[in-house]
């Protein structure tokens, strides 16, 4: 019997104390959407190759689903502050304003993961639950990014106001 040998292997997390690791998804819910989201496709892709200040390593084109269709990116940055930085910059921030205005026939999530401690997440137009939503009781999301990423540094889930939430 030949054996056959699996390289193991496992990051070494030491140097990444702030590491901050974000999933993003946009879900097609219309025939508009399909517009929508592959003219995002060539720009997401080009806002992570530019490497801006902080940003470790990326990876989109991540499908989650064919039908409907469900694609997704995940992005490792440095730390909290770069990730706020880029994301209050263009082309980013345009983005999310036009988003909030309409959503093009798509819905947006995104999941915050901080190697201190703590996660969040918002999902926008989404008709079928994903990520934390598939198990977790929903809100109204309420309040401003900035509030609640100054909280997120709590180890203790706990202490997090909860009047704090994603506008």
């Amino acid at each position: 019997m030949n054996s056959i040998s699996v390289t193991r292997q496992a990051p070494d997390f030491s140097g990444y104390a702030d590491l901050v690791v974000v999933y993003l998804g946009m879900r097609v819910r219309t025939f508009a959407g399909m517009k929508t989201l592959l003219g995002f496709g060539p720009k997401i892709e080009h806002a992570g190759a530019v490497r801006p200040e902080g940003l470790l390593h990326y990876e989109n084109g991540i499908i989650y689903s064919l039908y409907p269709l469900h694609i997704g990116m995940r992005w490792y940055w440095r730390d909290l502050t770069s990730l706020e930085t880029w994301s209050k910059s263009e082309p980013h921030r345009v983005w999310w304003r036009n988003f909030l205005k309409d959503s093009g026939g798509t819905g947006f999530w995104h999941e915050t993961y901080h190697m201190r401690g703590g996660m969040e997440a918002i999902y926008l137009d989404l008709a079928k639950p994903s990520g934390f939503g598939g198990f977790m009781p929903m809100m109204s999301a309420r309040g401003s990014m900035a509030s609640r990423h100054r909280n997120i540094v709590s180890t203790d889930l706990r202490e997090l106001p909860m009047e704090n939430w994603p506008d």
